[in-house]
């Protein structure tokens, strides 16, 4: 089959609490692990993406109307293994112009699919769809988001998502982990809030800030056990500079827009940017709750209340968080997948998490 002209069948199908879109007739590995060890094999993944006009709750009241693929912020998590197949079909509901860039891709002999509108292509105008095509290259975190007006589309109206591309051979690091969390860091300007089409210009002051579209108290813990090789795949997705600092513990900062580094650093705070990814790796030996959070002090409010923003913790069972009165999050109704964690463990495929969902802007 021609990968780039024969046409593919669309197979969507419930998984858990995500959805998972693989193509008809593809190989489905039983388990991410089982994929990565059969490099002979590749997969051709299709399925179809919107880009629908959305109301995102950030925290408490805050609502912001963002352009969310599939109407959800973070966008659906693909994950596939090196070299598969990707056809996307992507259909543009909102009324503005928007793409999609695949962000780390090499896209070898495919620049014309890079997403970028007046460079590789028209963007794709309302009402219409167009249909991406490349293969899974090279391996790790990567990510995807509009190329539109990013300053406004991706610093603040959630036009992002997350793409993990699992390797042919793993190393064998990766084989250790045994919990997978994806945290996508951004900023919002209240002021621009319901003004889409506006925004994200010089002067802006941004006063909300989230991990995975959520500001603290909204956030979820990150949930390990002892002995646990915990990874967490840090993206820039917004447009401030973080310092995430893990408190009591020192990782190994393992990959650099997925690629392994010849030598990973410990360290307990990363300073990153927008666009960048970081892996790190963490044993969890050490049973407690550990705080988590930006030490860029003003992306821990909310608005003007402190205690908000980029916050979270690393919560060992053994630690028996709900005992803990003094704990905050000791009552808290516990959201799983909200870091894809659960998802990551499932076939290679597309998910999409209810989480994340917004609802249709009117």
């Amino acid at each position: 089959m021609d990968f780039r002209k024969d046409p593919l069948r669309l197979s969507r199908r419930a998984l858990g609490a995500g959805v998972v879109l693989t193509a008809i007739g593809a190989p489905d590995p039983a388990t991410a692990a089982e994929a990565a060890a059969k490099p002979d094999e590749s997969a051709v993944h299709t399925f179809a993406m919107t880009i629908e006009d959305t109301i995102l709750t950030l925290v408490d009241k805050q609502t912001f109307h963002t352009f969310s693929f599939n109407g959800q912020t973070p966008g659906p998590l693909i994950h596939v293994r090196e070299g598969d197949r990707v056809e996307i079909s992507v259909e543009n509901q909102t009324t503005l112009p928007h793409t999609i860039h695949w962000h780390g891709l090499l896209q070898k002999n495919n620049w014309m699919l890079d997403g970028v509108p007046d460079v590789t292509q028209m963007a794709i105008a309302p009402g219409d769809t167009f249909t991406y095509r490349y293969v899974a290259e090279p391996s790790g975190t990567m990510w995807y988001h509009c190329h539109v007006n990013v300053n406004e589309h991706v610093a603040m109206r959630g036009m992002w998502g997350p793409l993990i591309i699992v390797p042919k051979n793993p190393p064998p690091i990766e084989r250790e982990v045994t919990k997978d969390y994806v945290l996508m860091f951004s900023s919002w300007v209240s002021k621009w809030a319901d003004k889409p089409g506006h925004g994200g210009i010089p002067g802006d002051v941004p006063d909300y800030f989230t991990i995975n579209a959520k500001s603290y108290p909204e956030t979820q813990p990150i949930r390990v056990d002892t002995g646990d090789v915990v990874r967490l795949r840090l993206i820039g997705a917004g447009d401030e500079m973080h310092s995430i600092h893990i408190h009591g513990r020192v990782f190994e900062i393992y990959a650099k827009d997925g690629h392994p580094l010849p030598a990973p650093m410990k360290a307990d705070t990363i300073l990153f940017g927008p666009g960048e990814r970081y892996d790190l790796i963490l044993r969890a030996d050490d049973p407690g709750i550990w705080m988590v959070h930006d030490h860029i002090d003003r992306h821990t409010v909310n608005g003007t209340s402190p205690m908000g923003g980029i916050m979270t913790t690393i919560e060992y069972r053994e630690a028996d968080a709900k005992s803990r009165s003094f704990y905050h999050w000791k009552d808290k109704a516990f959201v799983p997948d909200f870091y894809y964690e659960e998802s990551l463990k499932k076939p290679l495929g597309v998910y999409e998490n209810a989480a994340f969902k917004g609802k249709p802007a009117p």
